[in-house]
């Protein structure tokens, strides 16, 4: 995990006509982003009109310790998957997604800052073009080379994931950051089956599959209320994200690289830096499920 430095010289990794991608600034227009200190609200992939983007809790956010409020109320998040609910893995042209069934209860998670049952709908990661940034929080403006997202909905409130996607706790989004270290064995049957959907809007179907093999031995997470971090941005979202990383292998991460924004037939444009700025915390409380360690504090 690297910190963000503003100063450093990189090359411009991604041209999208007039847009432009920078390292650790993330992506940024060249006009309505032209300070080299700012963050945009918008991704230059994405297209159409964006519902929320000027919300006042928008993510990904930079977690610092200094706000952090330990909370003595958060239980323990329960987390229960049924594998066999897995269907497929498909490059949806922003990144690679695996989608489940979400038609029953038997999929999902509750307690820990949740009131109420979250059905597991998919989950996708984020990542960039080098090892030295890549996901879409920060944790005292230090970045990792990925992050996952585990996305659920709200089924005790909503009838269906899309009415729950844009209500009012309609959603809860599980992150988990990726370090480079050793071979995780569990990734590998996804990193496997990833030349298979190397283009835009290709899929393969998955056999049984259980999410929370992907999931820290430690449990302990952040929570904040929050949005989507790609369209419509909804402000929708508890977030739950996890204290510790899981460890991937230089050569599993590197497939990531692999896949393509592009469709078959297109010109070839690499999948790198598929993330979001990083949005400011405003006044919201981001509490955390554990005492802080004041040594540990980073600088």
């Amino acid at each position: 995990m690297l910190r963000r430095d503003l100063r450093k010289p990189l090359a411009i990794l991604r041209h999208v006509g007039l847009l432009c991608a920078t390292g650790p600034q993330r992506w940024r227009f060249q006009h309505s982003c032209a300070e080299e200190h700012s963050n945009c609200a918008r991704h230059p992939l994405w297209t159409g009109p964006v519902s929320s983007a000027e919300g006042t809790r928008q993510s990904p956010i930079n977690i610092q310790w200094k706000d952090s409020v330990y909370d003595p109320q958060l239980a323990p998040l329960r987390v229960s998957y049924d594998a066999a609910s897995c269907r497929y893995l498909w490059n949806t042209g922003y990144f690679f997604q695996v989608e489940f069934d979400d038609s029953c209860e038997d999929s999902g998670i509750s307690g820990g800052p949740l009131g109420n049952h979250y059905r597991l709908k998919q989950f996708h990661f984020h990542w960039g073009a080098t090892d030295e940034w890549g996901s879409e929080h920060a944790v005292d403006s230090q970045t990792y080379p990925a992050e996952l997202h585990l996305v659920h909905w709200n089924s005790t409130k909503y009838e269906n994931y899309k009415k729950a996607s844009v209500g009012e706790n309609g959603l809860a989004v599980i992150g988990v950051f990726l370090k480079l270290g050793a071979h995780h064995q569990a990734l590998q049957k996804l990193v496997d089956v990833l030349p298979e959907v190397r283009h835009k809007d290709t899929q393969v179907a998955m056999g049984p599959f259980d999410p929370s093999c992907l999931l820290p031995a430690c449990r302990d997470y952040w929570t904040y209320p929050g949005s989507l971090t790609t369209p419509p941005l909804a402000e929708s979202v508890t977030w739950i994200v996890q204290k510790t990383p899981v460890e991937v292998s230089p050569s599993q991460l590197s497939t990531f690289r692999t896949l393509l924004f592009s469709g078959r037939g297109e010109e070839e444009d690499v999948m790198v830096n598929n993330y979001r700025p990083l949005q400011p915390l405003r006044d919201r409380k981001l509490r955390s499920s554990f005492r802080l360690d004041r040594t540990k504090m980073r600088s």
